[in-house]
């Protein structure tokens, strides 16, 4: 955490680029930008992440949904970027296999479908892990054989990618710093300073602490995503193009009620929007709903009608399921910035738009898995804008913080050192090549190898190891962002939450500013 002294610090220092918000696109321009050679402060009002990056379905996908939109471009620049990132962040990006089963009286026939499919595999170059292959009902049984039998016609199989888009946003954080970016979460922009020679100023307040300070910088790139009008507005300057918020809500339940082997494609018996039903360890993400809306990103939270949405499309599929609200593990909401196009937030474009103006680069729109060539347009833009030669990004070709290793080799070594599967399957995949550094981390003493929950795989020494290595400064950042814990456990954390609070001493205050941050994100309106 930034003392009172850092940012005075900071304050006597003059940035090329500050970048305003450290979710995905964010984290990611400030890593482009530091790798560039560009001296960077990069700041966001809460941890790195925490709003719609910690939110998603946690895919990086090609899009399939995209298709019967006509945007081909952005499922070509996405099947790209998925292939990619499956190489530079392999801990991170793992292949994933989806059955998308047809049914009668479903508006698309499986014909239709696996000539999408076939666009699909084309558009990725034929690259993906596998092509799609089209299956006879009983083929679609073999792979997940809790599906509903009644009417179905056959299906597809194909493959994208899941992550942990917290920690993917973290990485790229991780790598910034190392290569010289100063990275502060908890840092709020609260107004703009004056804009003299040359230089834009923007008072910050830390909000753990109250510490403030005026940061300076010659280019000023605001990734506030859904928050990006309120940023300019504290910079004093209009948006350039309102956007528009698609408020997508998930919902965990116990894997084990819904049967689902791997990922499966759904359609929704009431509407025929296409969704998810994804593996996440012990439990199953059910999601997303898709609709305009002018909530607040500060208090979005997932309402009893769209858990009902959800629930229904998991018991119309996994007729066995038999889920009720009570079966709900956690439910949480993050708001999509899109471009308006006109039309519903289904069919509204993922692409993402730039503007710039008084030393002032906006990017909003956009998907996770595109990041990277967001951060890389923003990049251009702000070298420009210093009247600088705009040169090659450096992130197409080198891994992420963590991405150099092999994750297959890793994990039968890990497995070789600890005889907790689980445990070893979370170390690789959170840590990457530091994995052996965290198991040793915690290794020291009984209280850092204790677990977190039972049942879960994560361990207490985790804890510290985040708070030393990984900026995490709350309970939230911990048990929320770090790892999961609040999104795999009823009571969101809760419990969990004063162990770890009484294992690194924290006060009571923080326990406070828990629960209210579970209760902002978790809680169900009526």
């Amino acid at each position: 955490m930034p003392t009172p002294r850092d940012l005075d610090l900071l304050a006597t220092q003059v940035f090329d680029v500050l970048v305003l918000g450290g979710g995905i696109t964010g984290a990611g321009i400030a890593r482009d930008a530091a790798l560039r050679g560009l001296t960077v402060a990069l700041v966001d009002k809460g941890d790195f992440a925490s709003g719609t990056s910690s939110r998603s379905s946690r895919l990086v996908h090609g899009g399939v949904r995209y298709l019967e939109h006509g945007h081909l471009h952005l499922v070509f620049e996405a099947s790209a970027e998925r292939r990619r990132l499956l190489r530079l962040a392999p801990h991170l990006v793992r292949p994933l296999a989806f059955t998308w089963p047809v049914y009668q009286g479903q508006r698309l026939p499986v014909w239709k479908l696996a000539a999408g499919l076939t666009l699909y595999d084309a558009l990725a170059l034929f690259r993906n892990v596998e092509r799609h292959k089209r299956l006879r009902p009983d083929g679609v049984l073999a792979w997940e054989p809790a599906l509903e039998r009644s009417g179905l016609r056959g299906g597809v199989r194909y493959f994208d990618a899941a992550t942990d888009d917290a920690r993917l946003t973290l990485a790229n954080v991780l790598d910034a710093r190392a290569a010289g970016a100063v990275v502060m979460n908890h840092l709020a922009v609260t107004g703009a300073g004056t804009v003299r020679d040359g230089l834009r100023a923007v008072t910050v307040e830390h909000a753990l602490d109250g510490a403030r300070a005026e940061l300076r910088a010659r280019v000023i790139v605001n990734a506030g995503g859904p928050w990006s009008e309120g940023v300019l507005g504290r910079l004093g300057m209009p948006a350039a193009q309102r956007m528009r918020g698609s408020k997508g809500s998930h919902i965990a339940v116990p894997r084990a009620r819904v049967g689902n082997r791997a990922a499966v494609t759904l359609t929704h018996p009431g509407d025929g929007r296409v969704m998810f039903a994804l593996p996440a360890g012990t439990h199953t993400i059910i999601g997303t709903t898709d609709m305009f809306t002018e909530e607040s990103p500060d208090a979005v939270r997932a309402g009893a009608g769209e858990v009902r949405y959800l629930l229904d499309a998991a018991n119309a599929l996994f007729p066995d399921a038999k889920l009720v609200r009570d079966d709900v593990v956690a439910a949480w909401s993050g708001i999509r910035p899109l471009v308006p196009t006109g039309g519903s937030s289904v069919a509204a474009s993922r692409e993402h738009a730039l503007a710039r103006a008084d030393g002032v680069v906006s990017i909003t729109g956009g998907k996770l898995t595109t990041y990277r060539v967001m951060a890389s347009q923003a990049t251009d833009a702000a070298q420009q804008m210093l009247g600088r030669r705009v040169t090659k990004s450096p992130t197409r070709d080198r891994p992420l913080h963590g991405g150099d290793v092999d994750a297959g080799a890793a994990l039968k070594e890990a497995l070789r050192v600890t005889p907790d599967a689980a445990f070893a399957t979370r170390l690789v995949q959170a840590y990457g090549s530091e994995w052996r550094d965290v198991h040793a981390y915690c290794e020291r003493s009984d209280a850092a190898r204790a677990p977190l929950v039972e049942g879960l795989p994560y361990r207490m020494g985790e804890m510290a190891w985040s708070v030393e290595r990984e900026a995490a400064c709350t309970l939230g950042d911990l048990l929320i962002r770090r790892a999961h814990v609040a999104f795999e456990t009823r009571d969101n954390g809760r419990a969990a939450a004063r162990r770890v609070a009484a294992h690194l001493r924290w006060p009571d205050a923080e326990l406070a500013r828990y629960d209210a941050e579970v209760e902002r994100i978790f809680a169900i309106t009526s």
